[in-house]
């Protein structure tokens, strides 16, 4: 599957060879702030952690995988969407049920690349039909992402302890059906 550009980006599905672009924008602080609290990915941690699991997800012909976002003017990098199906590392994943997800850069932040990127694939996935279901996960304080699950035209579900073999933390959950 391929995704066109948007208005203002352009996207590619990352590989082991954007290994450099994920550790560099996992070192920021705030960047990181909800996922773990701030604290920077070790290259250790994306190589042997982070990389497997990419590739365990990645699924090109059903746009599963980590979409590079970058602006089309200057192809720069700017983050990425994520896109697998909801609990795909669990014993019951939900293929009808795709999950988003986001990291974008600070400098990025605040001129709508994340909501523009997150909607684009979202629409063009069910435009291929690879998706009758989308679904968000934040924790609660993230107040940022809850924000761009509403543009996408998500609603609040639930709040849960969302397990994951990595760890389990309580987040909200939202969802829209297409």
């Amino acid at each position: 599957m391929i995704i066109n550009d948007s208005s203002r980006l352009s996207y590619a599905v990352m590989t082991a060879d954007d290994a450099e672009l994920l550790f560099q924008l996992d070192q920021d602080p705030e960047v990181m702030h909800y996922i773990n609290g701030g604290k920077a990915t070790s290259r250790k941690d994306i190589e042997e952690i982070f990389l497997p699991r990419l590739q365990a997800y990645t699924k090109l012909s059903r746009g599963w995988g980590l979409w590079k976002t970058l602006r089309k003017q200057e192809q720069s990098f700017i983050g990425w969407i994520l896109v697998r199906p909801v609990d795909y590392f669990s014993d019951k994943p939900d293929y009808d049920n795709l999950e988003l997800g986001w990291r974008f850069c600070r400098e990025s932040w605040g001129k709508g690349y994340a909501t523009e990127a997150a909607l684009h694939i979202m629409q063009a996935l069910s435009a291929a039909g690879n998706g009758r279901r989308f679904s968000a996960i934040a924790v609660e304080g993230n107040l940022a992402s809850i924000k761009i699950m509403h543009k996408l035209g998500m609603k609040y579900v639930k709040t849960y302890t969302h397990k994951d073999p990595l760890g389990d933390e309580e987040v909200v959950y939202y969802q829209v059906d297409i």
